[in-house]
């Protein structure tokens, strides 16, 4: 998210002569809020890209294989949540430029992934998870926090984030009816643009965290994805 607006003016080259103005901190909370709304509120979020689950045909799953999905495709939601709210308090409180931007175009790209996992999920006559609003806050606070410390740790936790989400999109993949094809093509996708964000971040100087670090983290992955399979 760019910390700067332009002046008013009329037309794309008057916009672009004219000098930019900061955006106060009341303008960024403002900003921070509507994007939590948006993140949180189902139908609220559009992806820019069509939904490799378009090209698939509607499955035919038992009771129990639609009741399974669903809890699969719940917890990728919700995995896109704190992605989202991730990537927000990181770029709230980055201190490079471009670290920022890198934060707010990863962002974007989660947005897909959340309105592909919404609209599934309402295909599979099911909801989102009850706490949502519990992750989104938690996964906001982590980032801003390892945004505040360093643009390294802030990367190197992003890295370390994609990396564990590309272990347990590996699981649903396996774990997933194979007659849905339908969610097995949003997970896929989402995989590979996990991997590229991890790989981005470390490119862009983000620290390699050690195993217990990261052995803690998926600990605590677990907790957040039992609860949301279920509720």
């Amino acid at each position: 998210m760019s910390n700067t607006l332009p002046s008013e003016g009329h037309g794309q080259n008057a916009k672009s002569l004219l000098p930019m103005r900061k955006l106060s901190l009341i303008d960024m909370a403002i900003g921070h809020c509507d994007l939590a709304l948006k993140t949180l509120v189902a139908g609220r979020t559009t992806s820019m890209r069509r939904n490799p689950a378009d090209e698939q045909s509607p499955p035919s799953l038992d009771a129990q294989q639609q009741k399974h999905s669903a809890g699969l495709m719940r917890v990728n939601h919700a995995g896109e949540v704190c992605a989202q709210a991730l990537y927000q308090g990181q770029s709230l409180t980055a201190k490079l430029p471009s670290v920022r931007r890198d934060m707010t175009n990863a962002a974007t790209e989660e947005e897909d992934h959340l309105a592909w996992c919404q609209q599934r999920l309402n295909e599979l006559n099911s909801r989102a998870s009850v706490f949502n609003p519990i992750w989104y806050g938690l996964s906001f606070g982590i980032g801003a926090s390892a945004g505040l410390v360093s643009d390294k740790l802030s990367l190197g936790f992003v890295a370390a984030t994609e990396q564990q989400v590309c272990k347990h999109l590996d699981k649903h993949l396996t774990a997933l009816p194979e007659q849905d094809g339908k969610s097995r093509a949003i997970v896929s996708q989402m995989r590979q643009d996990e991997a590229e964000h991890a790989q981005t971040a470390l490119a862009a100087g983000g620290v390699q965290f050690p195993k217990p670090v990261t052995f803690v983290m998926s600990q605590v992955a677990k907790v957040m994805t039992s609860l949301s399979y279920r509720l």
